[in-house]
């Protein structure tokens, strides 16, 4: 799936246009970046988590020259899916339990109070 048609989702679930909708998808996706940044962990209950591994320093290889390099250590981010997605991903067709409820921010399906 790409950005457009997430946001093209969003806007018919949500009954809201296009440009509203890439409006939440943007500020959904700089969120998420922004505490990754901090360095903060990202859970959203029932569809995973979000966080930053550290990839230790190396001994790379250019494959145009075949020359030794150092790869310094970075910080990648590691997406670990939850349960609730695993199950639904394995669990057969997409009719099959998937209930279309609204995602919260406090992780309750439906809670769009919190």
């Amino acid at each position: 799936m790409t950005k457009a048609a997430l946001v093209e989702e969003v806007a018919r679930v949500a009954d809201l246009t296009k440009k509203h909708s890439e409006v939440i998808v943007d500020a959904v996706f700089r969120s998420i970046v922004e505490a990754l940044r901090r360095g903060e962990k990202i859970e959203l209950r029932g569809f995973g988590s979000f966080r930053l591994r550290r990839r230790e320093p190396r001994r790379g290889r250019n494959p145009k020259t075949g020359d030794r390099v150092d790869v310094p250590s970075k910080q990648v981010p590691y997406f670990k899916p939850g349960k609730e997605l695993k199950e639904l991903i394995n669990g057969g067709s997409p009719e099959e339990g998937i209930e279309r409820k609204p995602w919260s921010v406090s992780g309750v399906p439906g809670d769009l109070n919190t």
